[in-house]
């Protein structure tokens, strides 16, 4: 079971379940799982780069798209939030499937509240694909309490003063110490419910060409460390990954030399994924470089010969189980078993 892209679906109208025909000579890497949610009733929604979302409950599979109530059919996150509603964060738009049905989520809330943080919240990126939509009219993020979906700017200067317009690019970060932590293409953004804090190359001390913030995943692990994940940006080879305990960052990739131009091998600087599993083991999923496993003193890297897929991971999951499953593209989902990965849907 995949959500890839080329997919041809037939619906049996008996038992509503769908079977997939895939074309794999027509795979990209811009297919396949973007997002994953295992939800309090224990489904599982996968979410595709531009296909839309699939449910899989009961051992059987539904597919959703804009046809079906879905705003867009790139599925970047999949939330639930405390009333068990599933909330869907897509390349343009939200939508919630509540009551066995999906719809648009279009109530918004731009009134100039006060922003105040909550355990409960979820926070999802500006209604348009990049920047911010008209109604919007500054660049922001929207906070839902589970009733209402209100919309905060945030306004972000440059070394002269002028303010620059930013996307949230990334999932959000809740920190232990209380900091809300949103990644801008070439801003880390944070609030603590009283101001703003912001990174970028400058105050990074990154020359913003041969290293230049490109945030495409952010993670916070068990002892407080928040993981930065970059890609490329502009053609160039990446940073992959800064790692901030608080106090410091330190160019994690550029450390253990796994730059492109440090290594004749994979490389770990393109890096489009994270999670820790339940042993302390940091993980990251790569554009085109397999995946790697940090343990704390050393990095491992998993590759086709692993079994991995060899496109994509844009997304690493932790299952209620402790189970890391490895979403991407072209193909489907993947289970490490503690030596090789294994195709899971």
């Amino acid at each position: 079971m995949s959500c890839n892209s080329n997919i041809q679906s037939q619906s049996n109208k008996k038992d509503q379940s769908i079977h997939f025909i895939i074309d794999s000579t027509k795979l990209n890497y811009k297919t396949g799982v973007r997002s994953i949610l295992e939800d309090s009733k224990g489904n599982i929604w996968f979410g595709s780069y531009s296909e839309g979302v699939c449910l899989l409950q009961n051992g059987k599979l539904q597919y959703f798209t804009t046809q079906n109530g879905l705003s867009d059919n790139q599925v970047r996150s999949i939330y639930e939030d405390k009333n068990g509603t599933i909330c869907f964060e897509c390349g343009i738009g939200l939508s919630i499937y509540k009551d066995d049905k999906m719809t648009l989520f279009n109530d918004r809330n731009y009134a100039n509240k006060q922003l105040k943080l909550s355990d409960d919240d979820l926070w999802f990126k500006s209604d348009a694909s990049m920047g911010n939509s008209k109604l919007e009219k500054k660049s922001g993020v929207y906070q839902y309490d589970g009733k209402e979906l209100y919309y905060h700017t945030f306004t972000v200067k440059d070394t002269l003063g002028q303010e620059i317009p930013w996307a949230k690019s990334t999932n959000f970060v809740r920190s232990k110490n209380g900091i809300v932590w949103f990644g801008a293409y070439s801003e880390l953004i944070g609030h603590n419910g009283k101001q703003l804090i912001t990174f970028n190359n400058e105050s990074l001390g990154l020359n913003g060409t041969t290293e230049n913030l490109h945030i495409r995943s952010l993670m916070e692990d068990s002892k407080g460390n928040l993981w930065i994940g970059n890609n490329c940006g502009g053609g160039r080879s990446g940073i992959g990954v800064i790692k901030y305990d608080g106090k410091y960052f330190t160019q994690f990739t550029k450390q253990h030399r796994l730059r492109t131009e440090d290594t004749k091998g994979n490389s770990l600087d393109k890096v489009f994924s994270m999670c820790e599993d339940n042993s302390g083991n940091i993980w990251f999923g790569t554009n085109e470089s397999g995946v790697w496993r940090y343990d704390g003193q050393s990095l491992k890297n998993f590759t086709q010969e692993d079994g991995v897929d060899s496109g994509i991971t844009w997304v690493i999951y932790k299952s209620k189980s402790g189970e890391l499953w490895f979403g991407g593209g072209p193909n489907g989902v993947y289970r490490f078993n503690g030596k090789s990965f294994e195709r899971k849907y």
